[in-house]
């Protein structure tokens, strides 16, 4: 089997030099070129024909999220993002996935070689997916697409809204590719949805930038998800990176509980723990969503879920960027209906416009 081609593209020789030796390590890929500016690299691209690049964000000559943006138009192919651990480098990253990108890895400010190191496998792993992974080309002039929009701007008029039932709770699992699916599912809900439960990988520090770009996008307030706080209509709650998120009743309330237990199936936070919670404490009050993403994590529970009432939706192989959690939630028979990203938030909206009045619970 051909190794997997893969380009380094960072300013610091260091990092450079890291990841080549990571990367030539493994049995199953390759590094074909280290470029320490997208100029080079340019170039390096053109001559080695790679499966994959990993991107630095902050770069001379051209930044980062400019040589990206061109890339996803004239040449798209898979990237992985190597992101600062700082705010800035959050807001950067959760950017550069809306362009394009596969997935990311967050470098440390300090202790660079033993950090990179620790995350070797992490590394290796997001390329491999990467490289199997279906990206799209991106429009052009993207910019303007993509710019944020103060919330509420885009509302429709009210009349053009369904009336929702809100005594039902949407719960969303995704991994990679997660973020601009997870935005694509929020944006068409009208602010007085139901509540929404969100589990998406990722580390700490990056999912306080994906809330709050999130929220800046949608008719609902989103948020991370805080320990102890009632789950209500309206909101949607991210689970905090490195966290845990499950649903508790307190009383007639639902409310978030976030706890930094052992990771579930290698992950932190993980959708099985979310899903288990639905089935447990929501039974039919539960909706299900499961979208792209690697591996199997939640698709158990997700059949729980749906053995306890739920009605379930899983985005069908064609839309998505990996179609591991999705499939093994089919292969699971978890799902209700398998449907393409751009038709699952119409469904919810649909069914529940239409839906009889269920377990009702004062919220």
């Amino acid at each position: 089997m051909a190794k997997i081609k893969v380009v380094v593209v960072d300013d610091s020789a260091l990092v450079r030099s890291l990841l080549t030796e990571i990367i030539n390590r493994q049995a199953d890929m390759t590094c074909v070129g280290a470029a320490a500016d997208p100029l080079v690299a340019r170039e390096m691209i053109r001559e080695t024909n790679p499966d994959v690049i990993t991107l630095d964000v902050e770069m001379p000559r051209m930044d980062g999220l400019e040589f990206l943006s061109r890339l996803m138009r004239l040449r798209p192919m898979p990237v992985v993002m190597v992101s600062t651990l700082t705010e800035q480098g959050a807001e950067s990253t959760m950017r550069a996935l809306e362009l394009g990108a596969v997935d990311f890895v967050a470098k440390p400010r300090i202790g660079v070689s033993s950090g990179l190191q620790e995350l070797a496998g992490d590394i290796v792993d997001k390329i491999r997916v990467a490289a199997s992974a279906h990206v799209k080309r991106l429009p052009a002039a993207p910019a303007a697409a993509a710019a944020p929009q103060v919330s509420g701007t885009t509302e429709q008029p009210r009349a053009a809204l369904p009336r929702v039932s809100t005594e039902k709770i949407i719960c969303i699992g995704a991994s990679t590719g997660g973020t601009e699916a997870i935005r694509e599912v929020l944006m068409p809900m009208p602010a007085d949805a139901p509540a929404i439960v969100i589990t998406q990988h990722m580390p700490p520090g990056f999912t306080t930038s994906f809330a709050n770009r999130l929220n800046t996008l949608c008719r609902i307030r989103v948020q991370e998800a805080q320990h102890g706080q009632r789950i209500l209509p309206g909101h949607a709650y991210i689970a905090p990176g490195g966290h845990h998120l499950r649903i508790d009743r307190s009383g007639s309330n639902y409310v978030a509980v976030v706890e930094d237990t052992e990771p579930v199936n290698r992950h932190r936070p993980s959708v099985e723990v979310l899903f288990k919670s639905a089935a447990r404490v929501l039974g039919p009050n539960a909706l299900g969503i499961m979208l792209t993403g690697m591996g199997a994590d939640g698709a158990q529970a997700m059949r729980e879920m749906k053995d306890a009432g739920s009605y379930n939706y899983v985005q069908d192989e064609a839309s998505c960027v990996v179609f591991g959690m999705p499939r093994m939630a089919i292969q699971c028979g978890a799902a209700h209906e398998v449907l393409p990203l751009s038709q699952i938030a119409p469904a919810v909206l649909t069914r529940l416009a239409s839906a009889p009045a269920g377990v009702r619970h004062r919220i």
